[in-house]
């Protein structure tokens, strides 16, 4: 195992190391959403024919392989930065520029969209409230905490993880004795694992790339390396234990809910399929409950830790002086980089703004440039431990990487043509940065 530390990687500890092991796995489960189904549940519903635990299970599988390559890159070098500062040390600056140029498309993208997705579950219910005024008051709010301090982020996290953990109790159970009791038909039975009659690998594998977008934030942990007690080796531990929990609850409620309503054609409307879905279960009142915790958790609770994951990211870049060198400066009282925070705000509001009705759309884009850093950190993990460090465990740092890197690539070829076009567009934009900072001796080079 490495022995590189913060310092004997050229950098000095700047941010505030606070988070515990405890801190990492709440701000994971957080980011992830335990009730991330909920905001897409009609997408992925239509988009598998009904077989919705299929389409979560394959998405899971893919995720942990490439989990295990983030959990030996945090623990080989334990810095802020992610994927862009494992491609960086591990196979050069250009190649980790672009991995994170790439992941930006995800990380610069992902509070908009949860801001919308919390905007309109709050329309839901309340009708005569602007969606474009409720993105406005989540992101000025978020920002807000976001600049205040980690620790302060941290214990607000604890509290909207325990009322998220407690309104998905409540689903379940009032999901459960509706299909006891044959509400709307509902029966138990494995239709939203295999139905016979509908099964299509193809059709699933396309509903995957959505079903991904509720694994989106595991790798978001590691941004956070610098900031966390035990470094790379808590990110780590944390990484796993997310997942893990998190699969279990993503497969739970979408199995209950494709049950109580198992035929995709049948919703009124795929943004609130679920809401209508609890209002069968439950009632009116399950359904004001589940939207509202939905806008609560999405608007509030994971864009917070969305908007943290992308400033440090954007401080990363900014401290390695690719990207424009405020972006790396640390508020003086509360140590966090707060200018990077304050952009990521921006960015929020305008995107959120212009994808309000292509919801799709921006959800398509989101997890692309998840999914193609993801291909890019497998190879790079299998590049350094094999081809550089010459230091390979089979397992963790061949098999898994080809694993990952097969799961990964397959679910990136259900893309739409326009989301591909759309990511190519942005990495040639990247190349261009990466080539005007070069140019003007900015580009740091970090191959060790």
């Amino acid at each position: 195992m490495s022995d590189n530390t913060l310092e004997s990687l050229g950098y000095t500890q700047e941010l505030s190391r606070t988070l515990k092991l405890r801190d990492l796995v709440i701000y994971g489960l957080i980011f992830i959403v335990p009730i991330a189904p909920f905001g897409i549940f009609g997408h992925v519903m239509s988009a598998s024919g009904g077989m919705i635990v299929t389409a979560y299970v394959i998405g899971l599988v893919g995720m942990l392989f490439t989990a295990i390559c983030y959990s030996q890159m945090a623990k080989e070098f334990p810095v802020a930065g992610s994927v862009y500062s494992y491609v960086s040390r591990g196979a050069g600056s250009f190649a980790g520029f672009v991995a994170g140029w790439i992941m930006l498309l995800d990380y610069i993208l992902i509070p908009a969209l949860l801001y919308v997705v919390g905007a309109l579950a709050i329309h839901d219910i309340f009708p005569s409230l602007s969606p474009i005024l409720l993105v406005v008051a989540f992101v000025v709010f978020n920002t807000y905490i976001n600049i205040r301090g980690i620790s302060f982020t941290a214990a607000f996290n604890r509290w909207m993880l325990v009322a998220e953990l407690l309104v998905l109790a409540v689903f379940l159970v009032v999901g459960v004795v509706a299909i006891s009791n044959n509400v709307n038909g509902a029966v138990f039975s494995m239709a939203p694992v295999y139905d016979a009659d509908n099964f299509s690998l193809g059709l699933i594998i396309s509903a995957v790339p959505i079903a991904v977008l509720s694994f989106l934030g595991f790798d978001g942990i590691s941004t956070l390396a610098e900031e966390a007690k035990g470094g790379g080796k808590a990110v780590s531990k944390a990484i796993f234990l997310v997942l893990l929990i998190i699969g279990g609850l993503f497969i739970a409620q979408t199995w209950v809910a494709a049950l109580i309503q198992p035929d995709p054609a049948s919703f009124n409307n795929l943004d609130t399929a679920f809401y209508e879905t609890a209002r069968i279960a439950g009632g009116g009142w399950l359904a004001v409950l589940t939207a509202a915790t939905t806008a609560i958790a999405w608007g509030v609770a994971d864009s917070l830790v969305a908007q943290i994951a992308t400033a440090r990211i954007l401080y990363s870049m900014g401290r390695d002086r690719l990207l424009p060198a405020p972006l790396a400066r640390v508020h003086p009282r509360f140590k966090t980089p707060y200018v990077s925070a304050l952009l990521v705000g921006a960015v929020s509001i305008v995107a959120g703004i212009a994808f309000m009705q292509q919801l799709a759309l921006l959800t398509s884009i989101v997890t692309i440039g998840a999914l193609t850093a993801f291909i890019i950190l497998n190879i790079t993990t299998l590049y350094y431990f094999v081809f550089k460090k010459k230091a390979a465990n089979p397992f963790l740092h061949i098999l898994c990487p080809l694993l990952g890197l097969a799961v990964v690539g397959y679910i990136w070829s259900g893309f739409e043509s326009y989301t591909v076009l759309i990511g190519l567009a942005w990495a040639v934009v990247g190349v261009g940065v990466y080539a005007f900072a070069k140019r003007g001796g900015r580009a740091v080079q970090m191959e060790i």
